[in-house]
């Protein structure tokens, strides 16, 4: 009998922290709760172990030995009047027939209120005079740095570059890994030196889908799938894409060898009505 119970224990004790770790969906909080449960759940079966291998020697079975340190410490946070003595605690006063105990205030009351005073002093040196705590405030200014050094690193990663924010780079790197996704991925439909093949000349004046950095950006992104041009959007992040439309506006009248016939429409950078879209 004794035996089934001290399983029930190890199983309560056992199970009891795995629930709390697969509830935690952050994988640094569910590392600190994981150790420290385990940490407190062998502490726990060395306590029972412990327990168990003491008061079976003292042939306690009927646990009066086991119980009887909390029973001490039940009355002691109590305190309150034995029973054959509540006669002489009565006070006089008298509300519709019920009388009251003089009884003291519970111990373990008095515990609560003076530790929530002590709390709250220390809450107060630690946020407001300190100034250690986070109050909503420094949570507040925390949250917008962080997400001020998060928005800059998307800039610097080109995350927030689009079709309407895109502008030329005249920088030698980006040109030269613009040169060659488009000599990898685009020179089989557009020729090595953006000549043309199957796909339009790059090097003329002319532009099926409006010329431009925007428009040239845009038509990498989308693609035109009516004419066979897949969309690079899942493909190539974005600032990859403004460097490859940079290096197509710099094959801009290269002449290169045995060029395509032009198609589209002459394309006037300075005209507004001549950006047509892609």
């Amino acid at each position: 009998m004794k035996m089934d119970k001290i399983k029930s224990i190890l199983a309560v004790i056992l199970l009891s922290p795995l629930s709390s770790v697969f509830a935690a969906g952050n994988e640094e909080i569910l590392d600190s709760v994981m150790k420290t449960m385990i940490v407190i759940t062998l502490l726990m079966i060395a306590f029972v172990l412990w327990l168990a291998f003491v008061y079976s020697e003292k042939n306690d079975s009927e646990g009066k030995l086991f119980l009887e340190p909390f029973r001490r410490l039940i009355a002691f946070l109590d305190r309150s009047a034995p029973l054959d003595k509540e006669q002489e605690m009565l006070l006089d006063h008298n509300y519709d027939g019920i009388r009251e105990l003089d009884n003291r205030v519970p111990p373990w009351f008095q515990i609560l209120f003076y530790g929530t005073i002590i709390w709250a002093a220390g809450y107060l040196i630690n946020y407001h005079v300190i100034g250690d705590g986070q109050v909503q405030l420094n949570e507040y200014k925390y949250e917008i740095e962080q997400a001020n050094l998060q928005r800059e690193i998307l800039i610097k990663s080109g995350a927030f570059i689009n079709e309407e924010t895109v502008s030329f780079v005249d920088d030698a790197a980006a040109l030269s890994e613009g040169k060659e996704i488009f000599v990898k991925n685009c020179a089989s439909c557009h020729g090595q030196n953006g000549e043309g093949l199957i796909g339009p000349n790059l090097t003329d004046d002319y532009w099926i889908h409006g010329g431009g950095i925007k428009n040239i950006f845009k038509v990498i992104k989308y693609g035109v799938p009516q004419k066979g041009m897949i969309s690079w959007e899942s493909q190539i992040e974005p600032k990859k894409i403004q460097a490859v439309a940079s290096y197509i506006i710099t094959l801009h009248g290269t002449n290169p060898p045995n060029p395509k016939a032009p198609e589209g429409e002459l394309w006037n950078e300075n005209k507004p009505e001549g950006n047509k879209g892609a």
